[in-house]
């Protein structure tokens, strides 16, 4: 049983009593230490991940292999590249734990069964994938019609527990801060800006 995500799921649809039992049956409970990856670059993603203790990232190397994070993830939140869950193309992307990490694993493969023995779930996860597109394209709007410091602004007020956790070199990589070639003490003017 995993109390955390039943308790998240009724926050957004009702779930009849014998749902955390069925839930139990169709989920795995992994725990990932610091720094590893819960998906590598190359494979397929065959999992959704809701992150029950700990945080994650989800990221990519561009063609002069800088590190672009692209999404954020820690308690009540999921992680995944939807993209190679659905068409089952090999990610472009990392997902990694930046501190240790619980998380109740939901297996594309059996995904459509636990749907079909729990149809509130569909719902659930419409709401959830809404939210989180919605999420991305004000992340969008943000990137390039804001300055670093109003992206840095709305952030730090919309997500305060991420800036907490998160390093601060990651949330620049994450709000678009390009590193300035002029370091001083070995530091970016955007891990500057962070401080």
């Amino acid at each position: 049983m995993i109390p955390e995500l039943t308790a998240h799921i009724r926050k957004f649809t009702s779930l009849p009593d014998q749902a955390d039992a069925i839930l139990a049956d169709y989920l795995e409970h992994k725990s990932f230490r610091k720094k590893s990856l819960l998906l590598r670059a190359g494979q397929v993603c065959n999992a959704n991940y809701f992150i029950i203790g700990g945080c994650c990232r989800s990221y990519q190397h561009n063609d002069k292999d800088v590190e672009i994070i692209n999404h954020f993830a820690i308690e009540n939140w999921w992680i995944t590249d939807y993209f190679s869950l659905e068409s089952h193309k090999p990610s472009e992307y990392n997902i990694q734990a930046i501190e240790d990490t619980e998380c109740a694993v939901l297996y594309r493969d059996r995904q459509d069964e636990l749907f079909e023995k729990l149809p509130q779930l569909e719902r659930y996860f419409r709401i959830i994938s809404q939210r989180a597109l919605a999420a991305a394209l004000q992340r969008v709007i943000y990137l390039f019609s804001h300055t670093g410091e109003e992206r840095y602004d709305h952030f730090r007020q919309g997500f305060p527990e991420f800036v907490q956790r998160v390093p601060q070199y990651m949330l620049a990589s994450y709000l678009g801060f390009t590193l300035n070639s002029s370091v001083r003490s070995g530091r970016s003017a955007a891990a500057d800006f962070l401080n």
